[in-house]
Parts: C-alpha cells; structure tokens; sequence
C-alpha cells in the first residue's frame, strides 16, 4: 500500500455582509461535482497564513491579510490529479460587505474544474443536494461568527 502524500494547505471561509458563504463548485472528470470554500495547497516555504493571503488573492481577487487561523481539519481524498493525500487543512475567516468574484488568477486546472461560484446562506447549504467540503461547513462558520460587542 502506497501512503499517503502529506498537503497542507490554506481554506478561506469567505463570508458576505448578508452571512452568506463563498463556494466554488468543482466538475472533474472522474467523480461528480462537489463545492468548496476557497483555498489550496501551501507552496514550499509559505506558512498557513501566506498561503490563505494568496489563494484568496488567486482565486477570488480579494487582497488581504486572512487574520488568525480559526480551525483545522485532517481529511483524506484524491486531488483533482489523482494523488491520494492526507490533508492538514487550516481555516481562516475573512468577512467583507460585499465582494465580486475575480478569477483572472486561476491556474489552467481550476478554469477547467472550478465551473461556478456563489454566495450561499446558511439554509442553502443545509439543503443542497451536491457535496460541500467541509462536510461540518456549517459548524466552522457558527464556531467562527463574530460576537456582538455590547453597546
């Protein structure tokens, strides 16, 4: 049995000023369509961190420090180039008012692969009838909400 490759990488909860969440929905070849939250592999030398700032500034055209981790999450798959990985995920929240999805930063594979973005709510993704990465997508974001400072 071969083990698997080790990938850290960086994912951004990408939430708008209404509470909804950015997901990007991926259609490869060999599996059906699945949705997740921006983000990718770290590159050799970056830290979590970096990588958020990047992947964010890739994939989504927003360029800004992604804060303070919020979360980690160890998941086994097969990446879109058919490499089994054991994955060391790191979750950064950003929240914006508003943000138009830019992706003139996307790599050859995500414009293939990565066919749709939206803004989901909450019941939205509760509801959806495809995959959505992470499966506890819901849990993170409550986990993260920001609190109300008492007036």
């Amino acid at each position: 049995m071969v083990p698997r490759r080790s990938r850290p990488a960086a994912r951004i909860l990408l939430v708008d000023g209404r509470g909804r969440v950015l997901l990007f929905r991926f259609d490869p070849a060999d599996r059906p369509p699945f949705w997740v939250t921006p983000g990718g592999a770290v590159d050799p030398g970056e830290s979590y961190a970096q990588a958020a700032r990047r992947e964010l500034a890739e994939e989504v055209g927003l360029s800004r420090d992604c804060g303070a981790e919020v979360a980690r999450r160890q998941v086994e798959f097969l990446t879109l180039e058919g490499v089994e990985v054991d994955a060391d995920e790191r979750y950064f929240r950003v929240d914006v008012d508003a943000h138009e999805v830019v992706t003139t930063g996307h790599t050859p594979l995500e414009r293939r692969v990565m066919t749709q973005w939206r803004w989901f709510t909450r019941d939205e993704v509760a509801a959806h009838p495809e995959p959505i990465f992470p499966v506890d997508l819901l849990d993170l974001l409550a986990a993260t909400d920001p609190t109300e400072m008492p007036a």
